[in-house]
């Protein structure tokens, strides 16, 4: 008998997820990729920002994320070859290709999608294996129940019954704030793991009318810390919610709710714990943004690791920030289900002794699909598949989202504005997620969807001055370059089509833009007025087409899509950034 070495590989992988030989990733490049022996006593399992993402992905990894003042050249603003210098990974690898955005169709095309729930339930099963029974905790850091057709369309249920196939046994959130909150109890009722917040409180007016929460003494609206028996150590894992939730999206749909950084409550939180649980280990579940993680971690003191998301940093090895009582890692996991993270400590009486950190690129075809949660996927997906497969256009260019600046689907979505609302200028916010399009493939409803599914879609019309344009750019670029973290909301610039302007990220408020000029070169007026399209408005409930449906009308009539005009800014002060490369603005 005779066989392939195409067989071979196949049964060898599944020999692999049946436990019979230590790895999964036996293919061209993947040896050795998922080797996670165990090491010390507790092994926590990191995912977020997987926006309902249930399927392999393509995700473009940015090649603008500009570091400023105390940030520059420091984790996780670092790109291509910087950043495979610093973490000292090969270039033209299946790990070169996870991390950056470095010949990325080609990578693409050779190593193929990431991420994918039943992927991910095969691989994490074996990583809890490894750790044995009752040694391992499987996080999510939040952004889980948006950012596809199917999770808007039954409001994030479909992936609270992933994330209990999955396993997942403590979350925290983000979008998930951006159902109303009947939504959102209703789903974390269904959910089997604990929902963790200690920064999310009630207003006063809500306290004053008793309206629901966890501790009426504190304010707070959900259980803040949970303990849990690891390896025979006690650890503490806190959760910290997204901070700017009601400024970055609509606080109506949480009108009672307060949130905000809460470094206050964070350090009296530890201390509480410390002094009063007995723990081991202390752990932070976070969704700040790496950048404010990092300050976090040099000013709260008692943390062993925060755990990070929101900015879908894909960060190798966890950053170790000293403070006057020690050391705090912080890592930060990425997006859209392409990696899982695992946190190994050593944990005797007295605290942490030692960790080791990986964090794994999950390639589909180095892995075999969970069949029960794969055949749970295609039944969840099943009454969406007509509409969302439907096929729009072909994409001429790759369409990505990621970086500081415009991207290529962001263009996509910006030109559909200006053409089918008929704008002179259009505004779309720097989401980042969304995912990616190879150049010759079919841009379906589903792709659409990826990257606009939010429960506040209505697109608008607006007369706007010149100078109001201008004040929302410097409002944006304020949010994404100012020095202090804290004063950080974690997105990427607004896009525009229409328009191209000049920005220096290193200046300060109102500083930042200037040159702004429609695309036939007319300097754009403080005094005129401008008629622009945008979406996704945060303090308005104005009916409107919701933008998936302009961009699919768009789509639908231009059949093949070509980036004719790529509205990205001439930057300035940011030559050796190695926050940036190959930039063509």
């Amino acid at each position: 008998m005779t066989i392939s070495r195409r067989d071979f590989l196949m049964a060898m992988q599944a020999a692999a997820v049946a436990g019979l030989v230590p790895k999964l990733a036996l293919a061209k490049g993947g040896e050795g990729l998922y080797d996670a022996p165990k090491f010390g006593n507790v092994r926590l399992l990191h995912l977020t920002d997987i926006h309902a993402q249930l399927l392999p992905v393509r995700f473009r990894e940015p090649n603008v994320n500009l570091g400023i003042g105390p940030s520059k050249g420091r984790v996780p603003h670092l790109v291509g070859s910087h950043f495979l210098d610093h973490f000292g990974i090969p270039t033209d690898t299946r790990r070169s290709h996870a991390f950056t955005y470095l010949d990325y169709t080609e990578a693409a095309e050779e190593y193929g999608k990431l991420g994918g729930f039943a992927h991910l339930k095969t691989l994490i099963d074996q990583l809890r294996e490894q750790a044995g029974a009752g040694n391992s905790l499987l996080l999510d850091g939040g952004d889980l129940w948006q950012g596809s057709g199917t999770a808007y369309w039954t409001n994030g249920e479909d992936m609270v019954e992933a994330s209990n196939r999955l396993g997942i046994d403590i979350l925290t959130a983000h979008w998930e704030f951006t159902y109303p909150e009947e939504q959102i109890r209703k789903n974390l009722s269904a959910f089997k793991g604990e929902f963790l917040a200690q920064n999310v409180f009630l207003s006063d007016e809500a306290m004053f009318m008793g309206a629901e929460s966890y501790d009426e003494a504190s304010g707070r609206v959900f259980k803040p810390y949970t303990i849990r028996e690891l390896g025979g150590k006690r650890v503490a894992i806190i959760g910290q919610a997204f901070p700017y939730t009601p400024i970055a999206n609509p606080s109506y749909f949480i009108p009672d709710w307060r949130m905000g950084i809460r470094e206050g409550e964070m350090q009296a939180l530890v201390n509480e714990i410390r002094e009063n649980e007995k723990v081991n280990a202390v752990v932070v579940l976070s969704h700040n943004g790496m950048d404010v993680d990092l300050k976090m971690a040099s000013r709260v003191t008692g943390i062993d690791a925060i755990l990070g998301g929101h900015t879908h940093d894909a960060v190798p090895q966890p950053t170790e920030v000293k403070n006057p009582g020690g050391t705090t890692l912080v890592g930060n996991a990425g997006t859209n289900g392409k990696y899982v993270a695992v946190l190994d400590l050593d944990i005797g009486n007295n605290g942490v002794r030692g960790y080791e950190y990986k964090l794994l690129p999950v390639f589909s075809d180095l892995i075999t699909p969970d069949a029960d949660m794969a055949s749970f996927i295609q039944d969840v997906r099943a009454p969406y598949m007509d509409k969302l497969g439907e096929k729009l256009a072909i994409a001429d260019d790759l369409l990505y989202r990621r970086g500081n600046f415009n991207g290529t689907m962001d263009q996509v979505i910006c030109d559909a504005q200006r053409k089918v609302l008929d704008a002179q200028i259009s505004l779309s916010p720097g989401f980042r997620w969304g995912t990616s399009v190879l150049p010759g493939d079919a841009i379906t409803m589903d792709d659409v969807m990826n990257a606009t599914a939010i429960t506040y879609p209505e697109t608008y019309v607006r007369e706007m001055s010149g100078a109001d344009l201008k004040l929302i750019m410097e409002d944006v670029a304020d949010n994404l370059f100012n020095k202090d973290p804290y004063y950080q909301q974690g997105g990427d610039m607004v896009r525009v089509g229409g328009m191209d302007y000049t920005c220096d990220p290193t200046a300060s408020m109102n500083g930042r833009i200037s040159d702004m000029r429609l695309d036939n070169g007319e300097r754009i007026e403080a005094s005129k007025t401008y008629k622009v399209a945008g979406w996704a408005t945060v303090n308005s409930r104005a009916p409107g087409r919701p933008i998936w449906d302009v961009v699919a009308d768009y789509l639908r009539s231009e059949k093949t899509v070509r980036i004719d005009k790529f509205n990205t800014p001439t930057l300035k002060n940011v030559a050796g950034n190695p926050g940036i490369e190959d930039y063509a603005g």
